[in-house]
């Protein structure tokens, strides 16, 4: 089961589940109010809101164990939901995330870019204007990705799919302030986990990959080259290369 990032879709999974799916069943899902995922009326965009869909969608396909991956938003889900279902797991994958907020100066870059960029005049405009935020991307995936995470409005102009009625640097400063509460949770996890880092990620540093593994009873910490915060993006062969060995070994436990 794959997780998105906040303000991405399950389509920047399709490179990974791609090259997964003669091996595993791979499930990659759009959060509540992104991709296409319905908004939520009240804007409940809470971790109790986001565990309770999970947690729906694994009942409804009546999986037994599964290995959950996710990044990063989608890791502070997998985080609640590992330590709400220690013996629903078989593996835990967090990528470029855990229960630590990250530096001012990342935060504050992907803030900008988040808030700054609500409409483009054309989807040419939306790949230049992300390519200069993260220029490590591949122009034409990228162009992909795009085409999937935003939509052409009536007079031509590209909006993102995503509800952005709640987002403003208050409530993103607030969401932060909010991560550190997850070490708790991170302390209760049972499963085998996987935590992967960007090498050059700018919000989650190689301490706070230490610091996360320390909390977790079976955790080993691996750091994709070539890479930021969006790993499967930057360097998506760098991430099969190492949760490949990790599903293989933990792989017998999720058919109990």
């Amino acid at each position: 089961m794959f997780l998105h990032g906040g303000g991405l879709s399950a389509h920047t999974w399709d490179i990974v589940c791609l090259a997964l799916r003669e091996e595993y069943r791979c499930y990659a899902l759009d959060l509540r109010g992104h991709g296409d995922s319905e908004w939520s009326p009240a804007l409940d965009y809470s971790l109790g809101a986001h565990l309770r869909d999970l947690e729906a969608f694994a009942d409804h396909l009546d999986i037994a164990r599964f290995f959950l991956v996710g990044q990063p938003l989608g890791g502070i889900i997998g985080i609640g939901y590992a330590s709400r279902h220690p013996r629903r797991l078989a593996g835990l994958v967090a990528v470029d995330s855990g229960p630590f907020a990250g530096s001012q100066a990342g935060i504050d870059r992907l803030a900008t870019f988040t808030l700054d960029s609500r409409g483009f005049a054309s989807l040419d405009e939306a790949v230049t204007r992300a390519m200069a935020f993260n220029p490590r991307r591949d122009p034409q995936l990228l162009r992909y990705s795009l085409q999937h995470n935003m939509r052409r409005l009536p007079d031509g102009r590209w909006i993102w799919k995503r509800d952005q009625r709640h987002l403003s640097r208050q409530r993103l400063a607030a969401l932060v302030e909010q991560i550190p509460a997850l070490a708790p949770l991170a302390q209760a996890i049972a499963c085998p986990t996987l935590i992967l880092r960007g090498a050059d990620s700018d919000l989650f540093s190689a301490d706070q990959a230490a610091a996360f593994a320390a909390l977790v009873r079976d955790a080993t910490v691996v750091t994709i080259p070539d890479s930021g915060h969006n790993v499967q993006g930057d360097n998506p062969a760098g991430l099969l290369a190492a949760i490949r060995p990790f599903l293989g070994r933990h792989r017998a436990e999720a058919a109990r």
